[in-house]
């Protein structure tokens, strides 16, 4: 038998063989395989409804009592308080009107200096204690400050007023640059005879103890009254307002 033979019988068994094949029973399952990789995270889903309400829980324990107030005892210290207040604010009052010898309104401070200088100095002086020449600039601060004068034995005091030629002639000032306005207090002796010259820029103004203003060298040497404003704090007393050295 030949190889080309041999082939054609080979190919006649095997076709005879798939004709005559029956199929058999499946076979069990396999085993489960391993657990693949995780996936990419996918879009987060809508938001659910909301869920019914929970039951509630049981109530907490009882609390301390507290305790009674004694009001009637914090209104003693209370009022002992406002006490010590009202004499501490006496003895303050007693302090500056009769150790220091101040005077004051409702805005400011007056204090009598009776150290003998020219107006330039009394007004320097003045400065360095924290205030200015005293300007009366009403009826009212006007009498106050001659009643200081009068009280303290003394004829005339320099305050802050002075002739500006830059004003106009015949013109005065406050210590504090602005015109007189509205109030004044010249004698008419002053007024009518003793106008300053416009260009010497040299008279001065005292205040008498009768309420008068009159004028007066600034090189003379007097006694001088400063002003000092209040503070603007609650109570309207001390911290940037008290004059310094106030003792003089």
């Amino acid at each position: 038998m030949n190889t080309l033979d041999y082939t054609l019988l080979l190919s006649v068994c095997v076709r005879d063989k798939r004709l005559h094949r029956v199929e058999g029973v499946p076979g069990d399952a396999g085993l489960k395989g391993e657990v693949g990789h995780i996936g990419k995270m996918g879009p987060s889903g809508d938001e659910g409804d909301k869920g019914d309400k929970g039951v509630d829980g049981p109530s907490g324990l009882k609390g301390k009592p507290g305790t009674t107030c004694d009001c009637g005892r914090y209104r003693k210290v209370v009022g002992q308080l406002d006490v010590n207040v009202g004499k501490l604010r006496d003895a303050v009052k007693f302090v500056k009107n009769v150790v220091l010898g101040l005077r004051e309104t409702e805005e400011r401070y007056y204090l009598l200096v009776k150290e003998p200088k020219r107006f330039r100095d009394a007004s320097m002086n003045c400065k360095l204690r924290g205030g200015t020449l005293a300007m009366p600039k009403t009826s009212n601060t006007n009498r106050l400050m001659a009643e200081y004068v009068l009280q303290a034995g003394l004829t005339g005091v320099y305050i802050g007023v002075q002739a500006q030629s830059t004003v106009g002639p015949g013109s005065y000032v406050y210590a504090d640059s602005s015109p007189l306005q509205g109030f004044v207090a010249w004698s008419k002796d002053d007024e009518l005879h003793s106008r300053p010259s416009p260009a010497t820029n040299s008279s001065c103004v005292e205040l008498l103890s009768t309420g008068t203003w009159g004028h007066v060298e600034c090189e003379a040497s007097m006694f001088f009254v400063c002003e000092f404003p209040k503070s603007r704090r609650r109570g309207g007393g001390g911290g940037r307002g008290t004059p310094a050295s106030a003792s003089s």
